[in-house]
């Protein structure tokens, strides 16, 4: 039996931190399906394009790495994937207290829908995509905390807006 996993997240951008989840949630599971999440409420840098491009750039030679997005409820997702696992990072107690909250709405609309959390590496509890955001607007290096295409591309980005 394969066991699969969905990995989601905003990744807006991709940090290392998110990597880092990634890559230990391979020595988990056979297969991770890290999935994009479409959130209307927010103002995102990157659209859900792409983000996808960039995973899919970066795990381009993982063969159990699948890169997908969607757009609703996370549990209606799994079900239309056939997935009972969800895998998620947390970095800190503010982090512990949003994902009690979601496990638990979430659990309520899928009991059969399992949550792993996984507590980020220490080197990358610091990271957010709004810190990394404001380090590159500023000027500051990405070095240690974003893979080098997120890096160029959010550079790019980040430019293309100061300019409009």
């Amino acid at each position: 039996m394969c066991k699969i996993a969905i990995c989601p997240g905003s990744f807006d951008p991709i940090t290392n931190g998110h990597l880092n989840i990634i890559e230990r949630g391979l020595k988990i599971f056979d297969k991770l399906i890290v999935a994009v999440a479409v959130n209307v409420t927010k103002k995102p840098i990157f659209e859900p394009q792409e983000r996808l491009e960039m995973l899919k750039e970066i795990f381009k030679d993982s063969k159990h790495v699948e890169v997908d997005s969607f757009k609703g409820l996370l549990v209606e997702y799994a079900k239309k994937r056939g997935v009972k696992a969800i895998l998620r990072g947390m970095r800190n107690m503010s982090d512990y207290e949003y994902e009690s909250q979601l496990v638990l709405a979430n659990k309520t609309l899928d009991p059969d829908v399992e949550f792993i959390y996984m507590m980020t590496e220490g080197k990358y509890a610091h990271l957010s995509s709004s810190i990394i955001k404001e380090v590159i607007t500023f000027g500051g290096s990405g070095c240690g905390m974003i893979h080098p295409i997120v890096e160029k591309r959010l550079k790019d980005k980040l430019r293309a807006e100061i300019k409009t």
